[in-house]
């Protein structure tokens, strides 16, 4: 590798954001004035640590180093409701703590038994309580922590410098060590530290801190989470040299000569005039280069590298150089090793499109609440791991901090195994509105606003994952945003910025707007605006809230279509829901892999849960497309599969031949091998795999595969992209891509009737209407035309008391009830059905004579007639029409579905089908799952959202197997694709009604059923968003004429 090493000094002044300030007391009115947000906080700076040399820079870890000192543990703790009830002298020595409980740090208030989690999404936490009124806060329910813990300072640590170092407060902190004030902080999303040198002494010392739940700077923190207070991050003392130390660390990378060479430029602000040494090593540990800086006159230095033939930095391609920066005094003593990952890669926007390294990517996004089900707001680095993991497993590719700066150790992991990061600042005032009168507007919040972006900016400024900086989240838009933008644009000329409420306006890079349909986006990708000239990229879409996601292959479309559209952030990652007992350790290890019914066994908590007297917003915390025990919901599968980054499309399939598109923009296929299978009526009859698969970036390969002739009804190609060996994070073999090819199409079988002739007992006074043949038996009651009995050889298909019926509704989603379905179609919720005529007679078909049943049905709520026509044979089989046929004139609403629903004896719960799975499937979220034969029961297709709504329908159905653990029960087919469920609950349990209960799928009582649903066609999911949107037009099931029919036969 060539090299050439530039060195140069920056004549300038160290960057600091605050401004130590001594013999400072504390007036108690800081944590209600927008204009004081800080007092005595240590200058903020990149996320580094300071190690005694060199050999333990490089390993890493802060936690060996003798410069250290954990503050985690148990605290003397005490807690009141009432900000005006508060200890006022917790903080003297001789105060009596003796009677107060412990609390581990880190640890959240509300999850320890202290104040109640309280969860809305506009608004602030006293909601309904409290009238906003910046920058006061309530101070009745304003509840106040106060700890209190002594330290034994190492012996080696006397004459150094010593900071506090607290990772997050929610969401202020007054910190006194022994006795003496030491300062305040707010934004509790960034780590707050204080030099607290002249208020140590050798040996044992008393650290105090009060923390407030609620401070003016409440007022940015309004984001769409659980509203928790404590201390969630690491929490530490670190010391260090008191006269010679780094300051700040800033790297910035690019990219030259066509993307091939990397040019790094390492900024150093010292003190103490120190020589400072650089270094840079490869990802194997091999040194660069190495060069010296003399800073005898200067506190900032800087080194600018070019190296040849770089391995540059992507999210595909996560390739880490590591800078070390070393300090010796001026005898050449070493006195502190510090390191920072190098990532080379540029950033810029050109032609109305983001590129990374030259190449226009794609953001296959979701954002991500820093939430765990136990913890809280306490993430540790196992659940980071495992979330990265699983985006991953899902081909997400970036991630959006909604909506503050995450734990540093975050970055850290996406720099590591690669995602791109929108790292957003802790700026949301949803709460005080949009209007022009908003107070967010006013120049009282001009500081609050510039601070927190300045802390997002300065805190992580280093990390290559990096790729925008975001303003902060839903917060009218002004001058205080156009501010900020300004200053981050001069800090940081190497990023974009974007900001969602600057919508068009020239202080956003970005055009990333919220929940626009595709329709809207369309209209963008084609518009030739000025204003329109930008990459659109929407920081919120998708909304996966309950059983979601519909519709996002339409997105998907248009995005890889248009070069504009580059793709969005999913709302959101995880649900937030919270074990009602937090920190009770589960027996159950959660994976994707984890039944149903198990899942069911876990209690979540959403919004509400806690107490009637907050202000709740239910369960709108629980968008994500996993769960809070990080299983996937069902929709994480769609999600996989339309941001997969290879497809295989068919050129000749007679002849085996396909094309593989690697839609990777930095790697090829090489670790990859394609696995194929060829299904003959949903059974694999041939297999094979190709293995070279150096397909280049971007680039497209036609592959022949051997497929042979088969004769089957229907013949499908399944083909898998696996990796051969194992990458960080993802396993060896695991799939990455998949797809199906139709070799040939599926071709309904008209069911034939069965020899012999079914007898038909009707008699008006009887209160049934019977067909009989052989050791079969139908029943239809008189009264209601509805099939009641249904038996064959002693075995009753109809459990007692139930029937087979017409069926048009479903228990509303959670984007039902957004949209106000369950008012708005409430008319086909059991509707009216008059029965007209009950008619039964029989036709003579060759040497079978069927008995054919017709019910008609006046529905005067909808204003149309239904027609139920019944064809049995004498084996049993029956063969159902439905056909519904407005009035002229008639005008009804949209409907649920267009099927029926039986009662079957709950013990007839085994499933056999053949269609789309395993995972259920719905009109407009289907695309990822294959056609086959699956296997499940009625417990195991229940998934148990949050909130309980419609779940478990399997669509594209040939076939549909209802039977008991014996193998007796039903086949359905018909005479076109259909879709079914089977579950062991009645519509009517799962349905909240109008409006949404405060329930949970683990308290719905089961049915005495096993309640088959059977529906020649079903509403879409929708997805665009869960407060008003519909599915799209292509998904609904409008009032009109319709028509479907099916066959129900027995298996032997």
């Amino acid at each position: 590798m060539r090299k050439t090493v530039l060195l140069a000094l920056m004549a300038c002044a160290a960057n600091a954001l605050a401004t130590p300030q001594t013999g400072v007391e504390p007036t108690y009115t800081e944590w209600h004035d927008l204009q004081v947000n800080e007092v005595n906080r240590f200058p903020l700076h990149t996320s580094f640590f300071a190690f005694e040399n060199e050999a333990m820079a490089r390993r890493g870890d802060k936690t060996a180093s003798a410069n250290y000192l954990s503050l985690h543990g148990a605290w003397k703790f005490n807690w009141v409701k009432d900000a005006d009830r508060r200890p006022t002298d917790f903080h003297r020595a001789d105060y009596d703590d003796s009677t107060w409980k412990t609390l581990q740090l880190p640890g959240i208030w509300e999850l320890n038994g202290y104040g109640d989690p309280v969860y809305v999404n506009v608004g602030y936490a006293w909601l309904h309580h409290f009238k906003n009124n910046p920058p006061q806060v309530p101070v009745e329910n304003n509840h106040v922590g106060t700890y209190r813990r002594h330290i034994d300072l190492p012996a080696d640590w006397n004459g150094k410098q010593v900071i506090a170092h607290f990772g997050s407060v929610t969401s202020n902190i007054y910190l006194y060590v022994n006795g003496q004030y030491v300062g305040y902080t707010e934004d509790s999303k960034v780590a707050a530290e204080f030099d607290i040198t002249k208020y140590v002494k050798p040996g044992r010392n008393l650290i105090a801190f009060q923390s407030f739940r609620w401070c003016d700077g409440s007022y940015s923190e309004d984001q769409d989470f659980w509203r928790l207070s404590g201390v969630a991050r690491e929490s530490y003392l670190y010391a260090r040299n008191p006269n010679i130390h780094i300051e700040n660390v800033r790297i910035v990378p690019d990219l030259k000569n066509d993307y091939k060479d990397g040019e790094v430029a390492i900024h150093v602000t010292a003190k103490g005039n120190p020589i400072a040494e650089f270094s840079l090593y490869n990802a194997a540990g091999v040194k660069l280069l190495n060069s010296t800086l003399d800073f005898r006159k200067n506190h900032v230095g800087s080194a600018h590298y070019t190296l040849r033939n770089v391995k540059a930095w992507t999210a595909e391609t996560p390739y880490l150089y590591k800078a070390v920066v070393t300090l010796k005094d001026r005898k050449g003593n070493v006195v502190e090793s510090t390191t920072q990952n190098v990532g080379f890669r540029k950033v810029e926007i050109r032609g109305a499109q983001l590129l990374v390294n030259g190449k226009p990517v794609l953001i296959k996004g979701a954002n991500r609440h820093e939430m765990d089900p136990d913890g809280g707001y306490v993430v540790n680095r196992e659940r980071m791991v495992q979330d990265i993991k699983i985006m991953k497993r899902l081909n997400i590719n970036a991630v959006r901090t909604c909506h503050y700066p995450d734990d540093p150790l975050w970055y850290d992991l996406c720099d590591e195994y690669g995602l791109y990061v929108v790292a957003e600042a802790n700026q949301e005032c949803h709460g005080l509105g949009y209007g022009d009168d908003s107070d967010a507007k006013k120049p009282q919040f001009a500081k609050q606003i510039m601070e927190r972006n300045q802390h997002n900016v300065e805190a992580h400024f280093n990390h290559p994952s990096i790729i925008t900086w975001s303003l902060g989240n839903e917060t009218v838009d002004g001058p205080n945003f156009v501010a900020a933008y300004d200053w981050v644009k001069a800090a940081d000329p190497s990023r974009p910025v974007q900001w969602e409420m600057g919508k068009k306006k020239p202080h956003t890079d970005i055009v990333c707007p919220m929940y626009r349909s595709p329709e809207e986006s369309e209209a963008y990708a084609k518009s030739d605006a000025p204003e329109d000239q930008r990459p659109f990229i929407q920081c919120e879409y998708n909304h996966t809230m309950g059983n979601s996601s519909g519709g996002l292959q339409d997105y998907w479309r248009l995005i890889r279509k248009y070069p504009k559209l580059q793709g969005g952030f999913i709302w959101d990652f995880v649900d937030q829901a919270l074990h009602r007992k937090p920190g009770k350790l589960m027996s159950l290890k959660v994976d994707e892999h984890t039944p149903y019914s198990q899942l069911l066994g876990i209690e979540y908590c959403y919004g509400g849960d806690y107490n009637t007297y907050d202000g709740s917003d239910n369960n709108f915390n629980c968008n994500g497309i996993i769960g809070p025990d990080r299983q996937l919901n069902p929709h994480a599968y769609e999600v996989a599969y339309q941001y997969q980054d290879i497809w295989v499309t068919p050129v000749d399939l007679k002849k085996g031949v396909v094309e593989v598109y690697n839609e990777y923009f930095f790697r090829n296929l090489s670790n990859y091998k394609l696995v194929w299978n060829v299904l003959a009526d949903g059974k694999s009859v041939q297999q094979g795999e190709v293995g070279d698969l150096t397909v280049a970036p971007q680039e497209k390969a036609r592959l022949t595969l051997p497929i042979r002739d088969v004769d089957a009804n229907e013949v499908l190609l399944n083909v898998r992209f696996v990796t051969k060996t194992a990458e960080p994070l993802v396993e060896a073999g695991q799939t990455v891509a998949y797809e199906q090819l139709t070799l040939k199409a599926f071709t309904p079988k008209k069911a034939m009737a069965a020899d012999g002739k079914v007898k038909i007992a009707d008699k008006k006074k009887d209160a049934e209407l019977l067909l009989t043949a052989g050791g079969m038996t139908v029943a239809f009651n008189r009264a209601s035309g509805l099939m009641t009995r249904y038996e064959v050889d002693g075995r009753n298909y109809i459990a007692e008391g139930g029937s087979l019926r017409p069926n048009f509704w479903r228990a509303a989603t959670d984007n039902d009830m957004g949209a106000g379905f369950a008012k708005r179609f409430k008319v086909w919720n059991n509707p009216e059905m008059k029965l007209l005529s009950l008619t039964a007679e029989t036709r003579k078909e060759g040497k079978a004579a069927p008995a054919e049943v017709t019910a008609v049905y006046d529905m005067p709520v909808v204003g149309a007639q239904l027609t139920l026509r019944y064809r049995v044979d004498a084996s049993g089989k029956v063969n159902v029409s439905q056909l519904l046929e407005p009035k002229a004139g008639a005008k009804a609403p949209d409907m649920y579905r267009f099927g029926m629903v039986m009662d079957m004896p709950y013990r007839m719960d085994r499933t056999t089908f053949y269609g789309r799975g395993p995972i259920e499937n719905y009109a407009d979220r289907k695309a990822s799952q294959l056609v086959g034969v699956y296997s499940s029961t009625a417990d195991d297709m229940f998934y148990p959202y949050i909130r309980p709504q419609e779940t478990g329908t399997f669509s594209d159905l040939r076939y549909w197997r209802q039977a008991d653990d014996e193998g007796n029960g039903l086949q359905v087919t018909a005479d076109q694709l259909f879709s079914a469920s089977a579950l062991h609950y009645n519509i009517a349990d799962l349905d909240d009604g109008e409006a949404k209960e405060q329930r949970h799928s683990h308290q719905i009582p089961k049915s005495r059923y096993t309640v088959l649903c059977i529906d020649g066609a079903q509403y879409g999911l929708g997805g665009q968003d869960s407060w008003g949107a519909w599915p799209f037009e292509q998904y609904r099931l409008h009032f009109g004429k319709k028509a479907f029919s099916f066959t129900m036969a027995p298996l032997r």
